[in-house]
């Protein structure tokens, strides 16, 4: 019953998820239908064990969250994403439309600008594009996801998202874990979606098909696909659980109607990832925290924190460049910041609530049986930890809530595993985040539904190719990844 219990629960949550229902109010229901098919206590499973489990979550990745949303709105708001979006525009023109779009996605994201503020800018610029270069519009969702969605989430060293970030307390790793292997799956993401996409460009071209203006497009905060993706409250609720930024707040606060030259624009995401990078090898291992062993500061270690605060700090630093550069262009600093704030907090909360659904999963006696089965999976810790990470992603429907949630069930047991088996931990963080990337991009993503909407297209039009570009090559280069690193290690 304890088995069927762990079914029934996952199955509600899914299933009502997908329609759109609260995730704080499923999560918490679920885990009390698990409790409840096992004969465990109902009211001490939800205040101390899911409650526990998701106050953790928040109280370890709310300063990513928060400074992340933060960032990204007065990227948005200051006009730096759309003066990159520009200039990739005017480099590479509408003849190279779907690279323009890819390289602005990814060069946004991997400087840490959230997802969510990224299509909201990249959509216009792909269909003015893709319209002057005459490629269907169909393909513009599959050009943003490949461009923000895939390597600069989950491969590319020092990535600041949240993802890359969820691995570092358990596994005692960094955001450059693994760096060579994570260069390696980058070049197989953006190399097979690319030609996935020229050659979905190539034969259209052959059979004469152009770009299809019959929607209106995107026409701002005052109507049309972005109005819908930002007003739709089954989007909202999706959304906040596949990434970390509530769509809400897109159109909160006020836009600068002057753009930065494209110094200016770029110089905080290269702040961004130089910041963690020099906290990540210089700052940290020279500090000495033999205080984190106290009681006071939670009997932790530098391991366990260090992550997290290089990512922080990096994102902080960056806010404060963003700032003091743009301070005369943001028309309303403070609605800005009050944005870009509120816009982290039903994510994290989201995302909590699927974490304290698989504590609560992990807690059941039946569990024993599903980390029996996940162990003995042959191929070893990494193809057990990737198959774990990829079902959870797709059953949730997110690549941080189900990687957490393996993670929480499964981490100390992989670790365990993993030492006697003689693999790395930076090898374990970096297919575990690589995983949590593939299969979570089911037709009812958050992020997969708020990217058609905002490019006006359908399910039917467009999914293949994401599928293709966001979940196929992902797989490609998880492959790739757990076979150099078991034959080679580490580098």
């Amino acid at each position: 019953m304890g088995l069927l219990g762990i079914l029934v629960g996952l199955a509600c949550l899914m299933a009502l998820a997908f329609r759109g229902w609260s995730i704080l109010i499923l999560a918490p229901a679920a885990a009390l239908i698990a409790a409840a098919f096992a004969g465990e206590p109902l009211l001490a499973h939800w205040t101390q064990t899911f409650m526990t489990s998701a106050a953790g979550f928040v109280a370890q990745f709310f300063p990513l969250f928060l400074l992340g949303a933060l960032f990204g709105k007065l990227m948005d708001d200051s006009g730096s994403v759309r003066t990159i979006a520009d200039f990739m525009t005017e480099k590479l023109g509408p003849g190279r439309a779907v690279l323009a779009v890819v390289l602005a996605g990814a060069m946004v994201t991997y400087g840490g600008v959230s997802l969510f503020v990224a299509f909201f800018v990249l959509a216009p610029m792909g269909l003015a594009l893709f319209r002057a270069g005459g490629i269907p519009r169909r393909l513009l969702p599959a050009a943003i996801a490949l461009g923000t969605s895939t390597f600069t989430m989950s491969a590319m060293p020092g990535t600041p998202a949240i993802q890359n970030a969820i691995p570092m307390p358990f596994f005692g790793t960094t955001p450059f874990a693994a760096p060579g292997l994570g260069v390696i799956a980058s070049v197989v993401m953006l190399a097979f979606g690319l030609w996935w996409l020229g050659r979905a460009e190539a034969r259209a071209r052959r059979t004469g098909e152009g770009f299809d203006s019959r929607s209106p497009g995107i026409v701002g905060p005052s109507g049309g696909a972005d109005s819908i993706a930002v007003d739709d409250l089954t989007i909202r609720e999706l959304a906040s659980t596949a990434r970390e930024f509530d769509p809400a707040e897109i159109y909160r606060g006020k836009r600068a109607m002057l753009l930065p030259p494209i110094a200016v624009a770029v110089l905080p995401l290269v702040v961004v990832v130089g910041a963690n990078f020099v906290m990540t090898q210089v700052v940290l291992p020279r500090i000495d925290s033999s205080f984190l062993a106290e009681p006071r500061w939670g009997a932790t270690s530098l391991a366990a924190v260090g992550g997290v605060w290089s990512v922080a700090m990096a994102l902080f630093l960056a806010i404060l460049v963003l700032i003091a550069l743009n301070f005369r262009r943001l028309p309303d600093p403070r609605g800005t910041v009050d944005a870009g704030a509120n816009a982290a907090v039903l994510p994290v909360l989201s995302v909590a609530s699927l974490v304290g659904f698989g504590a609560v999963v992990a807690a059941m006696p039946a569990f024993e049986l599903v980390r029996e089965w996940v162990l003995g999976i042959g191929g070893g810790p990494l193809v057990s930890l990737a198959l774990a990470t990829n079902m959870l992603a797709a059953l949730t429907g997110s690549a941080s809530g189900g990687m957490t949630i393996a993670l929480d069930a499964l981490g100390p047991t992989f670790m365990q595993v993993a030492a006697v088996s003689g693999v790395s931990p930076s090898l374990m963080h970096r297919v575990a985040v690589i995983a949590s990337g593939t299969l979570d991009s089911l037709p009812h993503n958050g992020a997969v539904v708020t990217m058609l909407a905002v490019c006006g297209c359908t399910h039917r039009e467009s999914y293949l190719d994401i599928v293709m570009v966001a979940v196929v090559s992902a797989m490609i280069a998880l492959v790739a990844v757990i076979v150099l690193g078991s034959a080679f290690g580490s580098f």
